[in-house]
């Protein structure tokens, strides 16, 4: 099993100790950077397990950070830490590729639990799977080729790049082809607890999915919009 290395970015000391405190029996390394810069740095020159990202930050923000990240590097799994009161940080950090979200003032044995399953998913990630297993659940779908073992999509037998969340959106639809999902049941069955009430952030998942596997995406044949209702994987693509 590879080493388990999180990068916590937090301005705030005390909320830092506090993390580390409760996390450090679920990794092999914590590393705390303190403002943007530092958060920025290390984010970008090694692969980690999970990044744990505040978006207000001295220097560049979470954002800007997570931005960089998506655009750098291999699939990093990130947390965002948010402020309570603050809708719009939260819708941000998701549609700017953030796995998961955590609003202060946060439970410890919350994150600690969202740490655990993130982890969790990551170490499937990179566990090997027979030939067999993967062609008894991959999914065919017109060009799509989706191999759940090893969460690998191909298009035209060509590789696509997908962040978890837009991976389990994408075999969720293709599991499911014909059937019409409204927005707050894909919150529930892909996103899970945690996120109701941010139904239009589907909407932004969906866009970058269709920008990735459609051929025209502003003419989407493969995920559909069903006007009033939601959205749904066109059985015409299986």
């Amino acid at each position: 099993m590879n080493s388990r290395r999180i990068l916590l970015v937090e301005d705030e000391q005390d909320i830092a100790d506090l993390v580390v405190l409760h996390l450090d029996d679920l990794c092999d390394e914590i590393v705390v950077a303190n403002d943007g810069h530092e958060g920025l740095r290390q984010a970008t020159m090694r692969d980690w397990s999970l990044i744990i990202l505040d978006l207000r930050l001295p220097g560049p923000d979470g954002l800007e950070i997570c931005r960089a990240v998506r655009r750098e590097r291999s699939y990093q799994p990130i947390l965002m830490l948010t402020s309570k009161s603050l809708e719009l940080d939260r819708v941000l950090g998701l549609d700017t590729g953030a796995d998961d979200y955590l609003t202060k003032p946060f439970s410890v044995l919350e994150l600690a639990a969202r740490v655990r399953a993130i982890l969790r998913r990551v170490e499937n990630l990179q566990k090997p799977a027979s030939q067999d297993a993967a062609d008894k659940h991959s999914i065919q779908a017109g060009s799509i080729y989706i191999d759940p073992a090893r969460r690998h999509v191909t298009l035209d037998g060509i590789s696509v790049e997908l962040t978890a969340r837009e991976f389990d959106l994408l075999e969720h639809f293709a599991r499911h082809p014909g059937r019409v999902f409204r927005r707050a049941e894909l919150l529930d069955r892909v996103w899970g607890y945690g996120h109701e009430g941010y139904e239009h952030t589907v909407n932004s998942h969906i866009n970058r999915l269709r920008s990735k596997i459609e051929g025209d995406p502003s003419r989407p044949e493969v995920i559909v919009t069903v006007w009033g209702v939601g959205y749904k994987f066109s059985d015409q693509a299986v």
